[in-house]
């Protein structure tokens, strides 16, 4: 295996493993501020996916940033949707007369 591919997997397993021990830890008070974050940040893995699918060199290169272009874009919207049904829950609702 080539070494560079052997460090790209081990950066990515300490990603994952530090992102769930990051997130599990996080209290509900705070999760919308930190979706709005997180959605930022899939912003920006976006636009790198766009760079990769556009500038590939080879066809799989060019399938793996559309791949990733796909996964970031569920990512955004998907956060989008859940940071607005949770901000809705902290709207007062209108009272209603009987």
């Amino acid at each position: 295996m080539d070494a560079n591919l052997i460090t790209a997997v081990y950066i990515f397993v300490l990603a994952v493993f530090v992102g769930f021990e990051v997130i599990t830890k996080v209290p509900p008070l705070l999760h919308t501020p930190l979706m709005s974050g997180s959605n930022a940040i899939s912003g920006i893995t976006l636009v790198g996916a766009l760079l990769i699918a556009g500038g590939g060199d080879g066809m799989v290169a060019k399938l793996l940033g559309m791949l990733a272009v796909i996964c970031a874009t569920v990512n955004v919207v998907g956060g989008f949707m859940v940071t607005d049904r949770m901000l809705e829950m902290f709207k007062k609702k209108p009272e209603t007369r009987k």
